[in-house]
């Protein structure tokens, strides 16, 4: 029993030990993904995603930082920087007796200053407030720094932000469409910019994460770096499918070849441009309590790229693979690879039996119409002949040497001729092979 299961398990051990795991096929380019073929899959899953961002930002709302909205602004000066003392100076914050300052940012300014930031307080709030951090810190009131910031600097920020935005998108398509020469590669580009910046916001929205001016600079870098990674695939795009319409594969299937190709590329960029960012966004929560610019701009960072990632791959290449399909050229090559791989599938059967020097006929299979002018008759891998006209060529021999097998003198020189006229092959078989010179008994007499 336990050598018929040690030999079954047999393979499965060869199979691991010859490196074929999903893992190593994977990165050794040996395991194709029908990206292109599945995209209808991929469509779903992003519209799914955008419009749950839609409905995210609609009904929740973004939990904009003070830059946006406005608020006070206090900076505390302390003597040492810890943990423990930004616990301390939130506490006193909280039991200030003003309302509504639960939600307080607190963080630390370099090594020897930690910044309260609240909703916008009236000038007895200021005064609670500043009251309470002093006596927390034991300085006195004076030294608490004091800054009010209205909306309206927030709003400007998003002006800027948008028309940077704006010019930035017009610059990508005119880009792209110059280095490639071909506008469906800028449209499916920014299809999946806005694709990556809308599920991005989306996501704040949903989580509540809040949205300050480093958010908004990690928006405007996922952007570069989604399109990094959307120009590369495009490049094997572009390798892959020239003159495509001599190759025997579609354009879809070239496409998805590329894909394919820049698979594990675009998988170690991911993995090394998330680990920096992964540790900014640790240092950001850890050391600075997670509220600070750190763990904003790595939140946004590590969202996009991610995002990035998967729009190159699922949403990019498979657009534009589909608004190529629908021009003419590809077209029309579609339907001749159509009508090509219909006449290989003609099974045509051609017996001969020769009996008394005759030759008995040979049966066609109805499908195999002869191919119109316009068409290129198959060949095999080595240039020669198909297989259906080598047998036929054989057969004509057979029936060459068959009438003039029996006469003598001349007339089996006259049945020489006849073989080799009749098989087209001058002395050479279907390979092309020349063939050893044969002699009548005559001739050997002589």
């Amino acid at each position: 029993m336990s050598t018929a299961a040690a030999t079954k398990d047999a393979p499965r051990t060869s199979e691991k030990a010859s490196g074929n795991g999903f893992f190593h096929k994977l990165y050794t380019s040996r395991f194709s993904i029908d990206f292109v073929g599945r995209r209808r899959l991929w469509y779903t899953i992003a519209i799914a995603m955008i419009v749950v961002s839609f409905l995210a930002i609609a009904v929740r709302g973004l939990n904009l930082g003070i830059e946006f909205k406005g608020g006070s602004v206090f900076t505390v000066p302390v003597s040492q920087v810890d943990d423990g003392t930004v616990g301390r100076i939130r506490s006193a914050a909280e039991g200030s007796g003003v309302s509504d300052v639960s939600d307080a940012q607190v963080t630390t300014v370099g090594g020897g200053s930690v910044r309260v930031q609240t909703r916008s307080l009236s000038t007895d709030e200021v005064v609670q407030m500043r009251q309470a951090l002093a006596e927390q810190v034991g300085v006195s009131s004076e030294s608490i720094n004091y800054q009010l910031i209205g909306p309206s600097w927030g709003s400007q920020i998003t002006v800027k932000a948008i028309q940077a935005l704006v010019v930035f998108l017009v610059l990508v398509g005119v880009m792209i469409w110059i280095f490639f020469r071909n506008w469906r590669m800028s449209v499916s580009a920014l299809i999946a910019l806005a694709h990556d910046l809308v599920i991005t916001v989306g996501l704040y929205a949903l989580i509540g994460f809040t949205f300050t001016p480093a958010t908004l600079i990690g928006l405007l870098t996922i952007l570069g770096y989604s399109l990094y990674d959307t120009v590369v695939v495009f490049d094997k795009v572009r390798e892959n499918t020239t003159d495509i319409t001599k190759q025997g594969r579609t354009f879809s299937q070239a496409a998805n070849s590329a894909i394919n190709d820049v698979l594990v590329r675009s998988i170690n960029t991911t993995l090394l441009g998330v680990l920096p960012v992964l540790a900014l966004l640790v240092a950001g929560v850890v050391f600075m309590g997670g509220d600070g610019p750190l763990a904003d701009l790595g939140l946004a960072l590590l969202l996009g790229m991610v995002t990035g990632a998967y729009s190159s791959i699922f949403i990019a290449t498979p657009l534009f693979s589909q608004l190529r399909e629908h021009q003419p050229d590809m077209v029309k090559h579609r339907a001749a690879l159509a009508n090509r791989a219909k006449r290989s599938r003609t099974r045509v059967t051609i017996a001969t039996t020769e009996v008394d020097g005759t030759v008995s006929a040979a049966t066609v299979s109805e499908d195999s119409a002869p191919f119109t002018t316009d068409e290129e008759r198959p060949r095999t891998d080595d240039g020669e002949r198909t297989r259906a006209d080598e047998r036929k060529s054989r057969a004509d021999e057979r029936k060459a040497r068959g009438t003039g097998g029996g006469r003598s003198g001349s007339s089996g020189k006259q049945g020489r001729t006849r073989r080799s006229g009749g098989s087209g092959l001058d002395r050479r078989n279907s390979a092309g092979r020349a063939q050893p010179t044969r002699t009548t008994r005559s001739q050997r007499k002589k």
